[in-house]
């Protein structure tokens, strides 16, 4: 019969193993040689294959356990980073005006016709009285920069650091141009500084923009803005999933939700949604 103890140091002995030996065999530890911080592999001087990527080496690094004064270290300083784009953020915009912000694709060319359209919504928007706020990058971004530029209107960039694609462009006013390593911290300008929102064609990060402000809305966290979508042809099989499955058959959201956004062809049309709002509640932009 096989009988098992637990010593001081949880390992277990099994003296069926051994009998008759006068000696008893310890099941090693399989946690005895697990590093359990950064400051542990380094002190160690274990060495391991090189990782395949970056990608590679930052999964690797999330799984390391980090010890107390490397995480307060590490965060004290992103707390840091975080408060100090804010303050960049809330000083260069706190008296911005009525700005419409417009989302899209950093890799629409110039050719397309979104581009052509947004440029033309931007340009039309400044006109009406407003500014145009983007996410200060190519495609979309500078397409709708480049129109609130034609017309002399506030043309705003939100930058955000990437290892591809983001570069700043140059239709953004000198003093209007912010730089951000945090998608969060750069939606919240997004949003605070925005009185109606333009989605034309886009990616994941269009997407994430575009449900940030629908979720917002909906949850009464600001004000109904309107958000606009452009292009009929390539929002209406994303709508129509969100009514015939999220709405109807897993009853996910409430059917006044869909009346949040307005789908579009027209850049005239999307403009006049975005001053028949303003003439509802009797405003007008001031400046």
């Amino acid at each position: 019969m096989t009988k098992l103890r637990k010593t001081s140091k949880t390992k277990l002995h099994d003296e069926s193993l051994n009998t008759g030996s006068g000696q008893t065999i310890l099941k090693p530890d399989v946690n005895e040689n697990k590093v359990r911080s950064v400051t542990d592999l380094r002190e160690s001087g274990q060495s391991t294959a090189p990782p395949a990527s970056e990608e590679d080496r930052r999964i690797r690094q999330a799984f390391v356990d980090k010890d107390w004064n490397e995480i307060k270290i590490a965060d004290s300083w992103q707390i840091f980073k975080v408060m100090a784009e804010f303050v960049d953020g809330f000083e260069k915009l706190a008296k911005i005006g009525p700005c419409v912000s417009i989302f899209g694709s950093a890799r629409t060319k110039a050719d397309n016709k979104y581009y052509i359209m947004a440029e033309e919504i931007a340009a039309k928007l400044v006109r009406h009285g407003y500014g145009v706020i983007t996410g200060g990058g190519p495609g979309i971004m500078e397409a709708g920069n480049k129109g609130a530029h034609s017309e002399g209107g506030k043309s705003v960039g939100l930058n955000i650091q990437l290892p591809f694609e983001q570069f700043n462009n140059i239709y953004i006013d000198s003093d209007k141009l912010i730089n951000f390593d945090y998608f969060f911290v750069r939606k919240v300008m997004f949003v605070k500084y925005a009185q109606g929102f333009v989605v034309m064609p886009g990616g994941f990060g269009t997407l994430d923009e575009l449900f940030e402000a629908i979720t917002l809305i909906q949850t009464k966290k600001i004000g109904a803005f309107p958000i606009v979508l452009v292009g009929r042809s390539y929002w209406q099989g994303l709508f129509k999933w969100i009514d015939e499955v999220m709405l109807q058959v897993e009853k996910n959201i409430s059917a006044e939700d869909l009346d949040l956004v307005h789908i579009v062809d027209d850049p005239t049309e999307a403009v006049k949604i975005i001053d028949e709002f303003y003439s509802k509640y009797l405003l007008s932009p001031n400046f």
